[in-house]
């Protein structure tokens, strides 16, 4: 039945409709079920778009939170075949976790994040199998040692434990304050919110267990229930970031992106790791770049712009190639520049070079040409809009006043665009549908 679904609108709707069964009561088990015979494999980027939509349609956030592990256990399987087995291999995956790359050398800032020490996200998996395995090895014999017979010792020493567990809050401060606000800014804004609500959840948990380890008169086997609870909460938000959060914003952040929130952890810390050197992205001196290659063309140097270096041959490509048409006026109102596409909707000729706008103009609507002109010159607008039809064209034309950093103007940039292709998008394609032939 799987054939019947390829398509992400029926995906979602599919997804939706589990999610609200189980929102409605019905049946684990049973929900789980139809989700295995329906669909092969979900993403992360899936989860979060059906979490966007939930919140969206008025579900409130707290809701969604409660649900939260329950879509973690329903998508386990899938999502971790997605991401663990077939994107690592167990082999990777074993050695990353070491600090190592795939080949059990030391990761270098050229191979993947999750491989290079130092990147926020290697910092954050680390992380997370010291955590892992302060629960596992550590806690989880003391509390088999807890069911057994109880002693003031032992409940000091699972105190200090939590105590230790408990810096987990700084691995989600810094998820939190640092890569939340980048997954809002691109309009991911379900996943942050619940998620937010599971780690308070998660402090909370600790901080009741480190108080009931402290009170004589809480009983053992209360102290064992709530600890093992807890303990299966940071269990389950490992999994939800390995396998949900982490390939989400890997396809989202760009690396500069990245490189802040790495310098700014350091502000806040780290939990049970720390890396032992800096990310440093690779990065390439354009400038030397060009002088090692001898790729300049003879008598020719580049500019430089606050931004990058280029070429004046790179420049003018650049402009050429872009999809629109655009023709420069300084601010005396004479035509300095104008791009050359492949396809300009108003012709130029270059005899327009050095002639006062106006005289490019029929005589009809060249005071309406002063009028903008004046109003972009003189700060009342910052741009001038209108569009037209031209046969199966239909054609924006903006006049946008072009300023210097103080505010000086410094002359009028005409944009014009044949918008009719846009007008015609529905829904959206995303750049990893091209990769696989989605249309």
């Amino acid at each position: 039945m799987s054939e019947y679904i390829n398509n992400r609108e029926y995906r979602q709707k599919a997804l939706k409709e589990l999610i609200l069964e189980l929102h409605d009561g019905k049946p684990f088990e049973e929900v789980k079920e139809k989700f295995e015979k329906l669909f092969g494999g979900v993403s992360a980027n899936e989860i979060a778009a059906l979490e966007n939509e939930l919140i969206k349609e008025g579900m409130p956030v707290s809701e969604v939170q409660r649900l939260c592990d329950v879509h973690a256990a329903i998508f386990k399987g899938s999502i971790e075949e997605i991401h663990s087995k077939e994107a690592y291999g167990k082999e990777a995956y074993s050695k990353e976790a070491q600090g190592k790359d795939a080949y059990g050398g030391e990761a270098q800032s050229k191979g993947r994040p999750e491989d290079t020490v130092g990147h926020p996200v290697h910092t954050m998996k680390m992380e997370n199998r010291e955590i892992k395995k302060l629960a596992e090895e550590v806690i989880a014999p003391l509390l088999d040692e807890l069911d057994k017979k109880d002693g003031t010792d032992l409940r000091h020493k699972l105190a200090g434990e939590f105590i230790k567990l408990m810096e987990i809050d700084k691995h989600y401060l810094i998820k939190e304050n640092l890569l939340f606000p980048f997954m809002e800014k691109y309009g991911i804004t379900a996943p942050p919110k619940v998620m937010w609500g599971v780690d308070d959840e998660i402090r909370a948990a600790i901080r009741q267990v480190i108080e009931m380890l402290n009170d004589p008169a809480a009983s053992s086997s209360d102290i064992a229930a709530n600890a093992r609870a807890a303990v299966d909460k940071v269990q389950e938000m490992i999994f939800k970031e390995e396998n949900i959060l982490i390939p989400m914003v890997l396809d989202t952040l760009s690396e500069d992106e990245w490189l802040k929130i790495a310098h700014e952890s350091n502000e806040i810390g780290f939990t049970l790791y720390e890396p032992d050197r800096e990310w440093k992205p690779v990065r390439v001196n354009v400038a030397e770049k060009e002088q090692k290659q001898g790729t300049m063309p003879a008598g020719e140097g580049w500019l430089q712009f606050e931004t990058g270096i280029m070429t004046k041959q790179e420049i003018e490509a650049v402009l050429n190639t872009l999809p629109v048409d655009i023709t420069f006026v300084d601010k005396d109102g004479v035509v300095k520049f104008f791009s050359q596409g492949t396809d300009r909707i108003f012709p130029r000729t270059k005899a327009v070079i050095g002639r006062k706008v106006q005289n490019c103009h029929p005589p009809a609507s060249v005071h309406v040409v002063e009028q903008v002109v004046e109003s972009l010159k003189s700060g009342e607008k910052d741009h001038v809009d209108f569009w037209i039809r031209m046969g199966d064209r239909y054609v924006m034309i903006r006049y946008l006043a072009v300023r210097d950093k103080d505010g000086e103007f410094l002359g009028t940039l005409e944009f014009t665009q044949d918008i009719a292709p846009l007008r015609q998008l529905e829904g959206e394609k995303r750049l990893l549908d091209e990769e696989k032939g989605v249309s």
